[in-house]
């Protein structure tokens, strides 16, 4: 009788029964180019940008400042990998940052061409007055 339950248990375990997974729901789609391979050896350098918007822009405005962030890896060509997304989690500890992007550059040089760069010069203009907080991080990728 031992012997049955084990099997019956380990068949049960081994099928998967138990272990459902639900995909996570998203309230955006998230847009991602990236052009730097996996098998690159070179190190990545990420450029991390969050974003709260004021409570007065509408949401035409906020839609106006996705489109041209989501604009510039086509007319920059220092960005190798872009994506970006809205904040979905549950922790509450966002402080007010609800929009993130994220950037991959090859090189320091590359990430300072970009912030110089007229185009994202010509962002800042356009997403500044609608800014209610920002934080940037950038790191090597380890």
């Amino acid at each position: 009788m031992k012997n049955l339950a084990f099997a019956v248990l380990t068949v049960f375990l081994l099928s998967g029964c138990g272990n459902k997974t639900q995909e996570p729901t998203k309230e955006e789609p998230v847009e991602k180019t990236e052009t730097v391979t996996t098998e690159t050896t070179q190190p990545l350098l990420r450029h991390v940008v969050l974003f709260k918007f004021k409570d007065t822009s509408s949401e035409a405005e906020v839609e106006e400042v996705k489109e041209a962030f989501n604009a510039l890896p086509s007319k920059i060509s220092e960005i190798k990998g872009y994506e970006w997304g809205l904040n979905n989690s549950p922790e509450n500890l966002n402080r007010g940052l609800t929009h993130c992007y994220f950037l991959t550059f090859t090189s320091e040089a590359d990430r300072d061409a970009y912030l110089i760069h007229p185009d994202h010069k010509a962002f800042g203009e356009v997403a500044g007055p609608h800014i209610g907080d920002v934080l940037v991080v950038d790191y090597w990728a380890n």
